[in-house]
């Protein structure tokens, strides 16, 4: 059982506990239960929240000496740093192996706890000039949904903790044991692009003329030979228009979210059957299983092979 424990303050936000809490602290109908959760504090007793009412945390830092992760859901206001104590226990949990992931602000104590020093690293993207400037010594990149370092990960705004949560979730058990959880919150198991996407206001169109059911269309066709050409003529523009709209509403491009979108069934295919890699190849539109092998290596830093024998016994 992998113990998840997440470290609040007051005053807490409640929204960035609750994708840790949702993801790792629900038990689910057919699915294995795999993580145990728990929440601690530094002072344990009641925590203020910024919904408007108090919660009860009654385990402290000692809480962490038992996590194989961390979660640090956010950690407010960014100004004021946190005690020695907090950063001693949190340094001796990684220390020790501890897996560390902090979800929009909550890179801010991991950066006073020097886990994200000379790494890449993100946050929301409205603090990420913040955090760069009074931590010089971390790479921030303000677009990705996330970032994982294996041992430490941080993850944009709120919303996008559920992204890194998941994509933990992911790591640790597999594409189909986190489409399960997705499916029951009712959420995708895996958004595509960064927050960028989310920084400025939307342009008309990209209210007003929604990708939604040109990508379910090609969802439905991933294992058919589409060209970028044959989507821009099923949506009735040209293919400089179809990149323009995949770049405002989605942040990345017709062929990138295609290929992601075909390792996903590959990746799913993978750990659901017992089907030859050529095979898997043709379903997911990947022509071959060389290809297969190449964008699966590029993609998921493994091969076919090797992430099928990790993740094939599955739920």
């Amino acid at each position: 059982m992998h113990r998840v424990v997440a470290l609040v303050r007051p005053r807490q936000s409640t929204f960035e506990l609750a994708c840790a809490a949702q993801v790792f602290g629900i038990e689910r109908r057919g699915l294995p239960v795999r993580y145990a959760f728990g929440v601690c504090t530094e002072r344990p007793g009641p925590v203020a929240t910024y919904a408007g009412y108090d919660m009860l945390v009654t385990e402290g830092l000692d809480a962490l000496d038992g996590a194989d992760t961390v979660v640090v859901p956010g950690w407010l206001p960014v100004e004021e740093p946190p005690s020695p104590a907090v950063v001693r226990a949190l340094g001796r949990a990684h220390g020790r192996g501890a897996r560390v992931a902090g979800i929009c602000s909550g890179a801010f104590l991991l950066a006073h706890a020097g886990l994200l020093d000379g790494r890449r690293a993100t946050t929301h993207w409205a603090l990420a000039d913040e955090l760069a400037a009074r931590f010089p010594r971390i790479e921030v990149d303000p677009d990705p949904l996330y970032v994982d370092h294996g041992d430490v990960a941080t993850s944009a705004g709120a919303g996008a903790g559920f992204d890194l949560c998941m994509h933990l979730v992911r790591r640790d058990h597999g594409a189909r044991y986190a489409a399960h959880i997705a499916r029951t919150m009712v959420m995708p198991p895996h958004r595509e692009a960064g927050q960028l996407q989310y920084s400025a206001a939307p342009h008309p169109a990209q209210i007003d003329d929604t990708l939604a059911p040109l990508l379910e269309w090609i969802t439905d066709r991933l294992g058919e030979p589409l060209t970028i050409e044959d989507i821009a003529a099923h949506a009735g523009v040209s293919p400089r228009t179809l990149a323009r709209r995949f770049a405002d509403q989605l942040g990345t491009s017709p062929g990138q979210w295609l290929l992601a979108q075909r390792i996903a069934m590959a990746r799913d295919l993978l750990e659901s059957s017992d089907l030859p890699l050529d095979a898997v190849a043709r379903r997911a539109g990947l022509s071959t299983a060389t290809n297969l092998r190449r964008r699966f290596l590029n993609s998921m830093g493994t091969t076919p092979g090797a992430y099928r024998r990790a993740f094939r016994a599955g739920p």
